[in-house]
């Protein structure tokens, strides 16, 4: 099999601005699933019983039904649900979003429990809120205990970023489909493709394990 990288070396423009799309919905995703998944893993540990029912439910939903599932419903559905129509970026973004989010929030509520309760109890004998314990004693700490975790979901937004592409989100494996079938040379394109993705995540990983090692003393409690 003869190897021709003439189309990868033509297509490069098109191919970087869609690299650039998939770091971008990468980036959206993950700080929406961050946020909902801090709000989600908060109340579910400190917000009483009836936040831990409604909130789980949400949790299970979005681990129980298939993220290209969560896309296409997004895309497709959601908009006649509002009466109004949404870019299939939006789309993907709320669509990873959402679902992160679940993940990242399990991840938070158990780096939270895993602090001991006494430091809880002690802040607010101290006159602190609920809130001001969670924010400048509780999370510090679990947050580096849950660099890992944390890391690794990020990995995994990335990588799915690429079911977007389902959705007509102009991302990386997307654009290198219309390369690939006006060129005829999958083998080299999807290649190609195959090590961008390794070029961005395995950076984030091994960053996130050096970041871990050096903040794990600060974590313990």
């Amino acid at each position: 099999m003869d190897i021709n990288l003439t189309p990868i070396i033509a297509s490069w423009p098109f191919l970087a601005k869609a690299l650039g799309m998939t770091i971008f919905i990468s980036v959206m995703s993950t700080a929406l699933g961050f946020v909902i998944g801090v709000i989600v893993g908060a109340l579910r540990t400190y917000g009483g019983r009836a936040a831990n029912i409604v909130l789980g439910f949400y949790v299970d939903s979005m681990r129980a039904i298939p993220l290209l599932v969560i896309l296409v419903w997004t895309f497709f559905a959601f908009p006649l649900l509002i009466g109004s129509s949404i870019n299939a970026v939006t789309a993907g973004i709320a669509g990873l979003g959402l679902h992160l989010g679940a993940y990242v929030s399990e991840t938070i509520r158990a780096g939270l429990t895993s602090v001991r309760r006494n430091q809880m109890q002690a802040a607010l004998a101290l006159g602190m809120s609920r809130f001001q314990a969670i924010k400048t004693i509780i999370l510090p700490q679990a947050v580096i205990r849950m660099l890992p975790a944390l890391g690794s979901l990020f990995v995994i937004a990335i990588k799915d970023s690429a079911i977007a592409s389902v959705i007509a989100v102009p991302e990386l494996l997307r654009q290198t489909q219309i390369v690939a079938g006006k060129t005829f040379r999958p083998f080299e394109l999807y290649t190609a493709a195959m090590l961008a993705y390794f070029v961005l995540c395995y950076p984030v990983a091994r960053g996130v394990d050096r970041l871990y090692r050096r903040l794990a003393h600060l974590g313990s409690s």
